[in-house]
């Protein structure tokens, strides 16, 4: 094809991207509102990107005619997809705001203490990430000593170029750059619960990561609380260059006898689970799926799982943490 006769087709491309743009904003201060969740009803749906921007075309998504507009600290907002609004704003929910309580760093001495993740390269005992789930990992509190999480390691497996070479040292690995995002909960009756914190904390992931990605908290003052806390990973997409979030369709789809079924896409790295760890504290949860609760991933409560048919029923997550003397 000519030069001049892909011009049109890039121009339209362009044009119908540019159209459908939709951006959220906090309603008060008129600020982005950074990787809010836009569901569509039917368990299916997508995130915003840092600056709170979405695609949504018919084009795309020809048979969704709601959208369910989310995110921390927000009231829920439906919205019809007939004349999507260039901006939408959200009203911040002051009750939730409230519930996390902000504690000073601790003076006086600590140690560190590090849980290590659980690694390997077996290619067969991975999990692959789609933008539907969220993964949860609990972590008891043992002692009633002060503890603040610095550091969090969230294992990953980037799989090889060639499939042959996969087994030796060095080989070269299929290149990826993905956003994930972590969130950190309370114990509540064994499952996740109120949120800890409020801070939007996404990292990218690419093939020269090494097999943990090791996530700095530091900053954000996390401190574990009396009954555990749980910390989650999800995906959110492929990045470009510039570490923005592309708008590349997450689904597919699929001609069945039942009709046309939307297929989620899979996201690289994929996640090392393990069977090496005794007790059951790993969690997954249906982002888009209105009520979702979290379950508890283990046999009797998923079916057709590969890995839990084979005993493989947690994912080896780590982290360190300061732990001062008792006051």
């Amino acid at each position: 094809m000519k030069i001049k006769n892909l011009l049109p087709i890039i121009c339209i491309f362009l044009i119908n991207n540019i159209i459908a743009q939709t951006k959220i904003i906090d309603t008060e201060t008129k600020d982005p509102i950074s990787y809010a969740t836009i569901s569509f009803g039917n368990g299916n749906g997508i995130f915003a990107d840092d600056e709170g921007t979405f695609i949504f075309t018919k084009k795309l998504y020809r048979d969704i005619d709601t959208l369910y507009i989310s995110a921390l600290g927000y009231s829920e907002l439906k919205l019809p997809t007939e004349n999507l609004p260039k901006i939408i704003s959200l009203d911040p929910q002051a009750d939730q705001l409230q519930e996390v309580i902000v504690q000073n760093k601790p003076k006086g001495k600590f140690k560190l203490v590090t849980l290590d993740p659980t690694l390997h390269d077996d290619y067969y005992q991975c999990w692959l990430p789609t933008i539907e789930s969220e993964i949860a990992v609990f972590f008891p509190n043992t002692t009633p000593n002060i503890k603040r999480l610095t550091r969090l390691y969230l294992p990953i497996k980037a799989e090889a170029k060639s499939w042959d070479k996969r087994k030796k040292k060095g080989h070269d690995k299929k290149p990826f750059s993905t956003i994930f995002r972590v969130k950190f909960y309370e114990n509540n009756d064994g499952f996740p619960g109120d949120v800890v914190t409020y801070d939007e904390i996404v990292f990218i992931a690419t093939e020269k990561t090494e097999k943990a990605y090791e996530l700095d908290v530091s900053e954000n003052d996390i401190y574990m609380p009396k009954k555990g806390l749980f910390a989650s990973i999800q995906v959110m997409g492929y990045a470009d260059a510039k570490g923005k979030l592309l708008p590349n369709k997450k689904y597919q789809e699929v001609k069945t006898q039942r009709g046309i079924v939307k297929v989620s896409t899979t996201f690289r790295p994929l996640l090392p689970f393990t069977s090496e760890i005794p007790e059951n504290r790993t969690y997954v949860k249906r982002i888009f799926l209105e009520g979702g609760d979290w379950i508890l991933f283990k046999k009797g409560n998923i079916s057709n799982s590969p890995l839990i048919n084979k005993g493989i029923d947690n994912y080896g997550m780590g982290l360190k943490m300061e732990v001062y003397k008792e006051q």
